[in-house]
Formats: structure tokens, C-alpha cells, sequence
């Protein structure tokens, strides 16, 4: 009888319940500004390999990626945007094809 309640408790201890952990809620992280400004400086080098002008305002755009990738300052990045900006505005009034005034605003937008 006295290996029955043995059998009894063992039975019960292995029969418990565990509690299911839920993952904890993402957050959402904002993202600053300059992280903006890295996406559209390579949509402006995207569009600069396309229309293939300004090589070195291409190379300065791309030295200056791999430079904000590396401390996360976008002086650089600022400063070019404004030189393609113009590029875009005088390729705009020659009406080169791909250059429209949305791709000229974007820049705008996010250059404030």
C-alpha cells in the first residue's frame, strides 16, 4: 500500500501544469532623421548611375554613405544632397527624361 501513494505522488508531480511564456512586445523603434537622409542619398546615386552624369558628385555620395555608415554623421550626406538637388533642378528645366519634380521634392522634403 505503501508503494501505491509512492506511485500516487509521482503521478501528480509530472502531471503539473506548465505556464506558456509569452514573448515580450516588440517595440517600435523610431528611427531619427539621418536615417532618412542615407535612403535618399541612395536613390539620388541611384538616379545619378542612371542618367550617367556627375561622376564625382557619385563618388563623393558614395564616400560619404560608407563614411555616415561608419560614425553616423550626415554632414556629408547633407551637403551632397543639396549639390544634386541643384544637378536635378538644372536637368529638370532641360527636361531630362527620369527627372520629375516628385524626385526633386522628395529631396526637398527630406533635406529639412
Amino acid at each position: 500500500m505503501h508503494q501505491h501513494k509512492k506511485s500516487e505522488l509521482m503521478t501528480k508531480a509530472t502531471t503539473k501544469t506548465v505556464a506558456v511564456k509569452k514573448a515580450p512586445a516588440k517595440k517600435t523603434v523610431i528611427k531619427p532623421k539621418t536615417s532618412s537622409i542615407e535612403k535618399v542619398s541612395e536613390e539620388i546615386l541611384a538616379k545619378l548611375k542612371a542618367l550617367d552624369i556627375e561622376h564625382q558628385l557619385q563618388a563623393d555620395i558614395e564616400w560619404c554613405l560608407g563614411s555616415y555608415r561608419f560614425d553616423q554623421n550626415p554632414a556629408g550626406l547633407i551637403e551632397s544632397a543639396n549639390k544634386a538637388l541643384s544637378v536635378f533642378k538644372q536637368e529638370l528645366a532641360k527636361k531630362t527624361k527620369g527627372v520629375t519634380a516628385t524626385l526633386i521634392s522628395g529631396i526637398e522634403k527630406s533635406l529639412k
